[in-house]
């Protein structure tokens, strides 16, 4: 084991912080809830990139103005702003758009509960076009709505490059069609266990702790790809599923924080759990898709690629599960759970 780690913690000193950082940055969440016909209590969640925060802020219409001075909090990954907004007219109808959002990488979820009704209304603005026009009452059943929720589980795990080092380093672990189907499976089922519970507060998990977890776990599922790689073998390596299912009940936790971070309509709980629930598992079968066909289509190309190029995926994922383990576990002594 020392063998397998001392080259990796070497290695990581040497690897670009941005790579393993990405996992930090949430959407943006903005919730307009109205307390008069033209008034509204404002929730604004600033997302924060290594500590920094996004250079993004909503713009409302030119009548509308925040009533005395908001008040902030800070989170681990967002700074939280709360004020009331004072218009001369309702903001349905109208637009709301988020400045510098086009070159933040990220997106800005809205939600709008309108004066005197129990539905909400829910909006997924994107840096291709930072704007989102309020629907009316007429307009709000015909809007996506929850089903947002659907592609924010998609994203959620194509941009979260630590769920998905884990992946590629179990289907590099796993030759045989079967088994890997049992070790997805396994992962999966696990995943959407742990989100489920903690997405409804049966269950919380400090994030702190978490964040140096997940990352330990990735660092192990390097080491083994390494193993892998070399001819040895190891428990993991001879029962991957049982691997799968422990990590995907960590990981799960970890999916369950970025959809913490959006927050649920209280109205359509279960819905939007189950849609942000599909979509992560939407995007994990994608992403092992698109290595099984990468992986094929190497082979039929039948080029002799030389032994270090063959162990660059296992040091990758050593190197990154490494740099935020020592990241993360610095984080955690320094500030604490």
């Amino acid at each position: 084991m020392r063998r397998v780690l001392l080259p990796l913690l070497m290695v990581a000193a040497l690897l670009m912080p941005r790579l393993v950082s990405a996992h930090d940055l949430f959407p943006g969440f903005l919730e307009l809830q109205a307390t008069g016909a033209s008034t509204y209590q404002v929730l604004w969640k600033l997302p924060l990139l290594q500590g920094q925060r996004l250079p993004i802020a909503p713009r409302f219409p030119d009548d509308c103005a925040l009533q005395g001075a908001p008040f902030s909090r800070q989170e681990a990954t967002a700074l939280v702003y709360q004020a009331k907004l004072s218009c001369r007219e309702p903001l349905e109808g109208r637009v709301i758009s988020i400045d510098g959002l086009a070159s933040a990488g990220t997106e800005v979820l809205l939600r709008v509960r309108p004066w005197q009704t129990e539905a909400l209304q829910t909006l997924l603005i994107q840096p291709e076009q930072p704007e989102a026009v309020i629907p009316t009452a007429s307009e709000a059943d015909q809007q996506p709505g929850v089903w947002s929720y659907l592609r924010l589980g998609i994203e959620h795990i194509l941009l979260g490059v630590d769920h998905l080092l884990l992946l590629l380093g179990l289907v590099l672990i796993v030759r045989d069609g079967w088994m890997l189907l049992k070790t997805v499976t396994a992962f999966t089922l696990a995943n959407s266990i742990t989100l489920s519970v903690s997405a409804v507060g049966i269950v919380q998990v400090p994030a702190a702790p978490l964040n140096a977890a997940i990352a330990l776990s990735i660092l192990f599922i390097g080491t083994e790809v390494v193993r892998f790689t070399r001819g040895q073998t190891s428990f993991t390596l001879r029962h991957p599923w049982v691997l799968a299912c422990g990590f995907g009940l960590l990981h799960g936790f970890g999916y369950a924080r970025g959809l913490a971070e959006l927050g649920l309509p209280h109205h359509e709980l279960l819905l939007a759990l189950l849609l942000f629930n599909v979509g992560i598992e939407i995007g994990q079968d994608v992403f092992v898709v698109l290595v099984l066909a990468l992986e094929r289509a190497f082979r039929q190309l039948q080029i002799r690629w030389p032994v270090w190029v063959r162990r660059v995926p296992a040091w990758t994922i050593g190197c990154a599960g490494a740099y935020w383990t020592i990241e993360t576990t610095v984080s955690l002594i320094k500030g604490g759970v």
